[in-house]
């Protein structure tokens, strides 16, 4: 794995390390943000969606700093021949609710992607292997819908012995009512980080992940 290179300060003000690891055992996968927003209260999630994630896009551009690994996993929505370009090209090309917000997320060549017919981004995917690949044993979630997919994702990493940190203000769901009650479920039951993203410290984020993987591959 590569090392990381020097931190931008002008991209890392907030943490400003003087000690950046050599290795990332963390990534952020971002949940079913390549969406279209077209369905059944669409127009909801989209209202709550679109300022979580303008702090998905700034969390991005941060972590990405560290060279820690981005995975869009994003639901097929059924459209079993098409792959994962072939969705962004249709929430751009197309007049659909939720292109302001891929606009906003736009994936880069480095990042990777994993398509998922259900909620879990684990569920029927080869997401534990590319995670294995990538020796990655803690997770960064963010996405839509905080209640639905994010929260299916969580349940199956914490069954996977991930550990995982999904901040507040980086998921979404048809009410923020709701959103926040799936929330403080994820933390009293899973053991999830809910810190907002701009409280995350990812010098100690990435320190605590290099040795939990190091724990868990005893």
């Amino acid at each position: 794995m590569a090392e990381h290179k020097p931190v931008d300060a002008s991209k890392e003000s907030e943490d400003n390390p003087e000690h950046v690891p050599e290795k990332a055992s963390v990534a952020l996968l971002l949940i079913d943000t390549i969406n279209d927003m077209e369905f059944e209260d669409g127009e909801k999630l989209f209202e709550q969606s679109l300022p979580a994630a303008k702090k998905i896009a700034k969390l991005k551009r941060r972590v990405k700093a560290y060279d820690v690994p981005v995975i869009y996993v994003n639901d097929n929505y059924g459209r079993w021949q098409s792959d994962f370009r072939q969705l962004v090209d249709h929430c751009l090309e197309n007049n659909v609710r939720g292109k302001p917000i891929v606009e906003l997320l736009l994936p880069e060549d480095d990042d990777y992607f994993v398509l998922k017919p259900q909620f879990s981004a684990f569920f029927a995917t080869p997401l534990d292997l590319l995670l294995d690949y990538l020796e990655v044993k803690t997770l960064i979630i963010a996405g839509f819908a905080g209640n639905m997919c994010v929260h299916f994702t969580v349940n199956d990493a914490y069954m996977r012995h991930y550990q995982t940190i999904v901040p507040s203000d980086c998921t979404a769901s048809n009410t923020e009512e709701s959103d926040l009650n799936s929330l403080e479920m994820m933390h009293a039951l899973l053991k999830t980080n809910i810190t907002s993203s701009d409280e995350l410290d990812l010098v100690e984020i990435i320190q605590k992940a290099n040795d939990y993987f190091k724990q868990q591959r005893k």
